[in-house]
């Protein structure tokens, strides 16, 4: 299995990043394949097979941490072009939603 569960659907709160420069206050990290939960089911394989994948976002995978579980919000063709390759992570901004809810 690439990932820990592949979902269809954002089951966190909504957090008001839309846009991909909502995302780089957030420092980039490592991140197992196998601890993600996708958001989506459904890749284009255009996305992934795109040589300029990254040329209008952000070149690091989305992932929003609620409840203790980490999901793959956006860059779900990174994290696949990862698996492709043998890499078992894949760098990535995290939103801890578990903190901000605790303060």
């Amino acid at each position: 299995m690439i990932f820990k569960g592949v979902g269809e659907e954002r089951p966190y709160p909504s957090h008001g990043l839309d846009e991909p420069g909502d995302w780089s206050h957030l420092p980039p990290r490592m991140l197992r394949l196998d601890e993600l939960v996708t958001t989506r089911a459904e890749l284009d394989l255009r996305a992934l097979l795109s040589a300029d994948s990254t040329f209008y976002g952000d070149i690091f995978c989305h992932v929003v941490k609620w409840r203790d579980v980490l999901y793959l919000e956006d860059g779900l063709h990174r994290a696949l072009r990862a698996a492709l390759q043998g890499r078992p992570a894949v760098h990535g901004r995290v939103l801890d939603l578990d903190t901000a809810a605790s303060r």
